[in-house]
């Protein structure tokens, strides 16, 4: 497993978001895109990092591309992405989830 993973749930629908694009970012003395993938048929991308991965501590973000998510369902949303900021102290496992819908979301430290 990587050592950053996420998981989004449509609260409208109470479903996972599947195909959702997601990238993930380092901020160096700029955000630097690190690694990119896709949301399965369960909300996840369980391997978006190889697990072997070591992240020195700092500051990260995921940008989730909501926008196209609800585009092909024919959904009108406030939000075109979503970009969750999180800090990494230590080499231990993180997850950030996602909890959506076209006018709101929530996040919080998984586990």
């Amino acid at each position: 497993m990587s050592l950053i993973t996420t998981h989004i749930l449509d609260t409208t629908r109470g479903k996972p978001a599947e195909g959702v694009s997601i990238v993930l970012y380092q901020q160096l003395r700029e955000w630097t895109e690190i690694a990119r993938g896709f949301t399965n048929a369960d909300g996840r991308i369980g391997d978006l990092l190889p697990k072997e991965t070591i992240l020195p501590t700092g500051i990260y973000k995921l940008r989730f591309e909501t926008g196209a998510y609800f585009e092909q369902l024919a959904v009108v949303t406030f939000y075109p992405y979503i970009e969750i900021p999180f800090q990494i102290t230590t080499g231990e496992h993180y997850h950030v989830p996602l909890l959506v819908n076209p006018f709101g979301y929530s996040t919080y430290r998984g586990s």
